[in-house]
């Protein structure tokens, strides 16, 4: 079955999804989602792990969608996922400086990239979410921010500003 384009105008955009398919497990969750609506059940029975932070993770990349599924007569309806889109085409150009940076963001544990993380979302939550007032703030290129952003579970990036998330966790 043929899928939209996931169409990448951003290079932060890299980092979620090198987040994706740099993981044996959040790619086995992708394939598993390619043709097929599964519950979260139905993918942890499938692959015999736990896909909670792989449903998350695809989630905050854009690469799957939800929808109810409806039981029989008595039981609680479920959400279940599959792959929004198939094929990918980017459409940027930047520095090596700040490809760099966002390959390093990407890949780094998550302990050496916590204080940046934690610092960003802390200046959102003081109401600090444009991103030339955060440039200045944190004394960052926007692509650096942005690629912070993308790291956190916390923030969503919205054009030129950040705000936290607010979708509650599955």
């Amino acid at each position: 079955m043929s899928k939209r384009t996931r169409i990448i105008n951003d290079p932060s955009e890299l980092v979620p999804l090198l987040q994706v398919f740099g993981s044996k497990r959040h790619k086995k969750v992708f394939d598993a989602l390619l043709n097929l609506w599964m519950t979260k059940d139905g993918l942890e029975d499938m692959l015999g792990t736990d896909v909670t932070h792989s449903i998350n993770v695809l989630k905050k990349s854009g690469l799957i969608e939800s929808q109810w599924h409806m039981p029989e007569p008595g039981k609680t309806p479920e959400k279940e996922y599959r792959t929004s889109y198939s094929k990918v085409q980017t459409n940027f150009q930047c520095s090596f400086e700040d490809m760099s940076d966002i390959i390093m963001l990407t890949f780094m544990p998550y302990e050496e990239v916590k204080d940046s993380i934690e610092e960003l979302e802390k200046l959102v939550e003081q109401g600090n979410n444009s991103m030339s007032s955060l440039t200045r703030a944190l004394n960052k290129s926007p692509l650096y921010i942005r690629a912070v952003a993308r790291r956190s579970d916390n923030l969503t990036v919205m054009g030129q500003r950040l705000k936290m998330t607010d979708e509650e966790k599955e």
